[in-house]
């Protein structure tokens, strides 16, 4: 925040004081649980690691319908759906991403117990080159399929140090990388098609109370959906998972 000339006014100090706690608290990682009255279950326990513009709202929980054209990693036919929205620049997905692929996705997804679907959820808000590293996510995945969607987004992931620090030139150099044509990857980010294809995600996001992320929604085979609220080790995953497993 800039300062402004000093006044000798202590009113004026106790007031810049309060107006930077408000922008702390705005940009907290701190993700506070606020789904009490949403007709999914949420695991208690305490704060959540995320990058968050508010808690979840208290609607219902509305998502659109999974179909096999989407990022996902397993049989679509799993009896368990774990939805997951989530922002490249966020350091928290980062993290989360890691968990994903590796526990979740060897004693979970390997098996045909869940199916992972990826949804993009970028919060311009907090990390303004979250949305055009989304777009250059659907440009891997147009370019190159559901497998070189999966490597792009393992790319960002490796290289990124989150909250903006990824060069927006990177992103054709990551396209590259995993064998797609780097001038391909350039004519697709200077399009308008694939911002379309994120503002979709975005609205099914916000549909589905997140307003952070990560923020995961797991459906189990009856519908019931319970959420990951943010962050969370694979310690407190494997309990929701394996519950969802056992709702019939």
């Amino acid at each position: 925040m800039d300062n402004e000339k000093e006044n000798g006014s202590s009113i004026y100090v106790v007031a810049s004081s309060i107006v930077v706690a408000g922008l702390i608290i705005a940009g907290s990682i701190i993700y506070s649980n606020s789904n009490k009255g949403k007709t999914a279950e949420v695991p208690t326990g305490g704060a959540v690691a995320a990058d968050t513009l508010g808690g979840a709202n208290g609607g219902e929980i509305k998502l659109r319908s999974i179909d096999a054209n989407e990022h996902i990693i397993g049989d679509i036919n799993a009896p368990v759906k774990l939805v997951i929205y989530s922002d490249l620049e966020c350091p928290f997905c980062k993290m989360f991403h890691e968990t994903l692929r590796g526990e979740v996705q060897n004693n979970y997804v390997s098996k045909g117990k869940v199916v992972m679907v990826f949804r993009n959820f970028p919060l311009e808000q907090l990390h303004s080159k979250a949305k055009k590293e989304a777009e250059a996510s659907e440009c891997a995945a147009s370019l190159g399929g559901n497998e070189k969607f999966w490597e792009f987004l393992d790319g960002v992931f490796a290289v990124t140090p989150s909250n903006n620090g990824l060069d927006p030139a990177e992103l054709p150099k990551i396209a590259e990388k995993i064998g797609l044509k780097k001038g391909d990857c350039e004519k697709c980010l200077n399009g308008e098609e694939m911002a379309k294809v994120v503002e979709k995600d975005l609205r099914d996001g916000a549909g589905a109370g997140a307003q952070g992320t990560p923020y995961s929604v797991v459906i189990a085979a009856n519908g019931k959906k319970s959420i990951i609220p943010g962050a969370l080790p694979y310690e407190q995953i494997k309990p929701i998972l394996d519950k969802a497993l056992s709702e019939k």
